[in-house]
């Protein structure tokens, strides 16, 4: 071999392994509220199997932590730069002294609902004095948006009997007729109608407007990690825009990845449709962060003594990622 042949095969073999090394995926640790088998977390299942994070050049590896002021706090402490949570979370944390940020919310409703027996005539929530009602906790956003929406009502704890029954009591009192409405997600809904309740949603005006499920990032991720939190914001905003567009495959998808669904597509589509119509539903651009929408929940937890200061709201959330995140270009994202 000449000289000049070798000297062009060593260049090309050395420009190849220099794309082979830009090209590995960036391995990140994103931290969720609860394990990644919940249709709650759709969204990133989602844009995980279909491979819109290895898009943005990024591996990402879903681990389960203990609620979401525990994955704030994991955040705060820089155990993972990003995770998830329900997007009122910071104005908790951050009265706290943890530095984390909402990067982005999924959708511009809340995720509770109050769903009610569609036989006892309960038709708003001033019809929820003196009878039984589950939650999941009594330190639960959907708690927090229940006493808020009760207050908006006229009603004060004294005048519900409130239950708190965890995460599966909630919905299974409420089957069993152990109570006469939930105060719950969309996931909720769905299995107390699977388990025979007839189920009336009270109407969305009546309900509290909290935050739907958000990810959370760490001032030092959002400064120092950008193309991270942008990436992950993008990808699974991405993931949110394929629930929306087709809910049927979208529950496909989801269940070919979490096995537990597998057969049980058709129910997985009606939570889907719930998230779309009652929480993804009028958000432009999506991902989007109402500040005013933030401002009122951040005012309701100081009243109600929830937190004990009121946290400058810019302090709470950026738009700067969902404002930068282009969903029309794919990138050779996979079908």
């Amino acid at each position: 071999m000449s000289k000049s042949l070798l000297n062009a095969a060593l260049c090309g073999a050395l420009f190849a392994a220099g794309l082979s090394v830009q090209a590995a995926p960036r391995e990140v640790t994103y931290l969720l509220p609860a394990p990644p088998n919940s249709p709650a977390f759709a969204p990133w299942v989602i844009a995980r199997e279909k491979g819109y994070y290895a898009d943005q050049g990024l591996k990402v590896t879903f681990v389960a932590g203990k609620g979401g002021v525990d994955v704030a706090k994991q955040i705060g402490a820089g155990n993972a730069p990003v995770g998830g949570a329900i997007g009122d979370t910071p104005i908790v944390v951050r009265a706290n002294g943890i530095p984390v940020k909402a990067v982005a919310v999924l959708g511009a409703g809340g995720v509770t609902m109050i769903a009610t027996d569609g036989t006892a005539g309960i038709d708003s929530v001033k019809d929820l004095k003196g009878k039984t009602l589950t939650v999941m906790s009594y330190s639960d956003t959907t708690y927090y948006a229940l006493l808020a929406s009760m207050r908006k009502a006229g009603l004060g704890k004294s005048d519900v009997d409130i239950q708190a029954a965890g995460p599966s009591g909630v919905w299974q009192l409420f089957s069993a007729g152990r109570s006469q409405a939930m105060a719950g997600v969309p996931d909720w809904v769905v299995s107390a109608e699977d388990a025979g309740r007839q189920v009336k949603l009270l109407p969305g005006s009546e309900v509290f407007e909290s935050m739907a499920q958000a990810i959370l990032a760490s001032d030092e991720a959002i400064e120092q990690q950008p193309e991270v939190v942008g990436g992950v914001v993008r990808a699974t905003l991405m993931g949110m825009r394929d629930i929306i567009a087709d809910p049927r495959q979208a529950a496909a998808t989801f269940a070919a990845a979490v096995p537990a669904y597998k057969g049980r597509e058709a129910s997985l589509e009606r939570v889907l449709r719930l998230y779309v119509e009652h929480v993804y539903a009028n958000q432009q651009p999506l991902g989007h962060i109402d500040p005013q929408r933030l401002d009122k929940v951040r005012r309701f937890y100081v009243s109600e003594g929830i937190v004990g200061r009121e946290t400058p709201l810019d302090e709470l959330y950026t738009n700067r990622f969902v404002e930068s995140a282009d969903l029309t270009a794919q990138h050779g994202a996979r079908p």
